[in-house]
């Protein structure tokens, strides 16, 4: 087998083999096979597209080139969630120890941010002393005794992802359907999980700004992973404004914490009981999405939700007293409100600019060397649907570089449209559920 005719294959748009498929990615994992050759193979799956069987060969193939966990000893159903990422998109944070509370295991394997989307990761690390770097055992030690635990994924799980990933973001080859698909899911099915919830958003502040593109990702993730043997929905949400109503790493943590007493916006609350719902359901843990949402609510408001949180913050090393003194948590030094030009409603916002308003603040990174300063970060006043006066907060921003801030104000005021006259329709948080291959439902 060579390397060259499979390209010549897929270039004439030829369907390649479950076997000519694993063959590049062991051969480029294992060093065997060279970058040009495999640039020249990206390119072509982006130009003529893999079908549903050679996507979900390459998502196998690159879920096998590494560690698959396993958690025998844990009889309970493992579930997880993905994100495609948005700005305040912080429902991990909450829904693991949740779906943990409700007799699931959540072993959850998350990333960090880059651009203006957040990450998971970093929110975490906010919390004084919290490890990301578990290893598996370790991973197990947490799981057994609470339920959930969150990390970064090791050099262990998916190599073939770092591999072709790096690639992919320097060969123009990332916006393939078929490899985000592989990507994506080859890193969430080596968890060891049984069912998945995908959250894929759509908006201004989502990376797939039109719904069309993120339902044909979506529903293609929901194939492979069924062809995969899980249970996988994906729901398409707004992400045409932040989710909640803080964006930064110790601000977002915040706002969790509230959550898990029973407050906190009212999308955000929404959101997570819409995801763990899904998850319950699908992790056979209730008979019906409602009973799931029914769930997810007594657990927030009996408290072991929050318990199961604190739980796994000790359990990871981080200080848990950050649950009942948010002081302990990094703060910025200076805040300044931006105010509205003018009076009206907020009929729209450019949420991707309040994203890079926080990373120029230092909350987020423009590549992946760069240092996040914990504590800055943006708090929205303002959202679509309201009304606000001339002079009123649209957000208030948190800060610790004074050069910094002027073009985040900027970025601020620029993000907000304000019109005279109201909406006549709010937005739908949630646009449609995919629940299975080819199938969707309108929300």
């Amino acid at each position: 087998m060579r390397l060259v005719d499979l390209i010549r294959k897929k270039r004439d748009g030829q369907e390649l083999s479950a076997e000519e498929v694993e063959f590049i990615v062991r051969g480029y994992t294992a060093g065997e096979l060279p970058d040009y050759q495999i640039s020249s193979w990206l390119m072509a799956v982006l130009l003529k597209g893999m079908t549903r069987a050679e996507t979900a060969a390459l998502t196998q193939a690159m879920l096998h080139s590494g560690e698959v966990l396993e958690w025998s000893g844990l009889p309970q159903k493992k579930v997880d969630k993905h994100s495609t990422g948005g700005v305040g998109d912080k429902t991990s944070l909450i829904l693991a120890p949740i779906v943990a509370a409700g007799g699931l295991v959540v072993p959850m394997i998350s990333g960090r941010g880059l651009g203006h989307t957040g990450g998971t990761l970093d929110k975490l690390e906010s919390i004084p002393g919290f490890n990301v770097n578990l290893s598996a055992d370790e991973m197990r030690k947490v799981l057994a005794a609470c339920g959930a635990c969150m990390i970064g994924q090791t050099a262990s799980i998916v190599p073939a992802d770092k591999k072709l990933y790096a690639l992919r973001d320097v060969t123009g080859t990332v916006e393939s359907p078929a490899l985000i698909c592989a990507s994506i899911m080859s890193k969430k099915l080596a968890e060891g999980i049984d069912a998945l919830v995908l959250d894929v958003k759509v908006g201004s502040g989502a990376f797939m700004k039109e719904e069309a593109t993120a339902a044909h990702l979506a529903k293609l993730m929901v194939e492979t992973g069924e062809q995969m043997g899980k249970k996988v929905v994906a729901l398409l949400t707004d992400m045409s404004q932040p989710l909640g109503r803080a964006v930064g790493n110790a601000l977002e943590v915040i706002e969790c914490i509230d959550a898990l007493r029973g407050g906190g916006p009212e999308d955000f609350f929404k959101l997570t009981l819409e995801l763990s719902a899904w998850m319950f359901y699908l992790g056979e843990r209730t008979k019906t999405v409602q009973e799931g949402r029914e769930l997810a609510t007594t657990l927030i408001a009996n408290g072991l939700a929050y318990r199961t949180f604190s739980e796994m913050v000790r359990l990871q090393g981080g200080d848990e007293r950050v649950l009942e003194n948010i002081g302990l948590l990094p703060t910025a030094r200076n805040k300044v409100d931006v105010n509205s030009p003018g009076s009206g409603y907020v009929s729209q916002m450019d949420c991707e600019k309040i994203g890079v308003a926080s990373l120029v603040l230092g909350g987020g990174r423009s590549t992946k060397e760069d240092v996040i300063d914990p504590a800055v970060g943006v708090m929205v006043h303002k959202k679509i649907g309201d009304k606000v006066a001339v002079g009123e907060p649209l957000c208030t921003l948190y800060y610790n570089n004074n050069q910094q801030v002027e073009e985040a104000n900027a970025l601020i005021r620029s993000s907000y449209t304000i019109n005279a006259a109201p909406l006549l329709k709010s937005r739908s948080l949630i646009h449609r559920i995919i629940e299975r291959a080819g199938a969707g439902t309108n929300s």
